[in-house]
């Protein structure tokens, strides 16, 4: 059976809450790649640098949930404002903050409350002070309008079932002539039917990724443009992508 779109967050919302209290050595999410070869393997297989790893507090490293590494796209620039859709342990706002300095700021929203704490103590670990947490769903972003310069989101957006909401909120928050630029799950041609009823695939990043037409249809309908896969890892009809769009100044 199908799940209705708050059924499928509160698993999702539960199954992260639990992995934070735990803060272990894996993935988190799965996303379709094993985690078995440690914490800086996997994320270095993902495209998180040596240098960066070692530039984050452990426990941020442990919680990744990744399939990419938005932050290294993005083209952050000094005193820019970024915001950071489903920021888990802190990771990348962590790498964001770094990336902008001090004259800039990092936003990250993410909707388990257990997850946000230990997002703030990584950031404390990290001797931050530009970084900053909301607890909210990226259907409903807590961010004020046009005040953010880019977008980061990582494996996060597939999750969601109302993807044209999270567009449409993106497009809100940005100022004109802003950025997206995320890492997700994408498809090519749909996945089998007893893969995507499975309820604990929803989770594990691959009932809720669409085909990569449908994905960057719904950018596009959202009012980005200049909407284009910069880069694709995997698979067997499953993959991560690294996705890139504006808003028009």
């Amino acid at each position: 059976m199908v799940k209705k779109p708050d059924e499928i967050k509160q698993d999702v919302r539960e199954r992260y809450g639990a992995f934070a209290e735990r803060s272990q050595a894996s993935c988190g999410c799965g996303c379709g790649a094993s985690c078995c070869g440690g914490k800086d393997d996997y994320a270095q297989n993902v495209g998180y640098s040596q240098e960066e790893l070692e530039s984050v507090p452990e426990a941020a490293v442990s919680s990744c949930a990744a399939c990419g590494n938005p932050t290294t796209i993005a083209g952050l620039k000094e005193g820019e404002t970024v915001l950071d859709l489903g920021s888990g342990g802190g990771m990348d706002a962590i790498l964001a903050a770094q990336r902008v300095g001090s004259k800039g700021r990092v936003i990250g929203v993410d909707m388990t409350p257990e997850m946000i704490r230990l997002a703030e103590r990584n950031v404390v670990d990290a001797g931050l002070r530009n970084v900053e947490f909301r607890l909210g769903e990226i259907e409903d972003m807590p961010v004020e309008d046009g005040t953010v310069d880019v977008i980061i989101s990582n494996c996060v957006i597939n999750l969601s079932p109302d993807k044209d909401a999270v567009f449409k909120e993106a497009y809100r928050v940005l100022r004109p002539g802003g950025r997206i630029t995320v890492s997700d799950m994408v498809t090519e041609g749909k996945l089998p039917d007893e893969v995507l009823k499975d309820p604990d695939n929803w989770a594990a990043c691959i009932s809720g990724a669409l085909d990569v037409d449908d994905y960057l249809g719904k950018i596009r309908a959202a009012g980005f443009e200049d909407v284009k896969v910069l880069s694709k890892r995997g698979g067997d009809g499953l993959f991560s992508a690294e996705v890139y769009a504006s808003k028009p100044v």
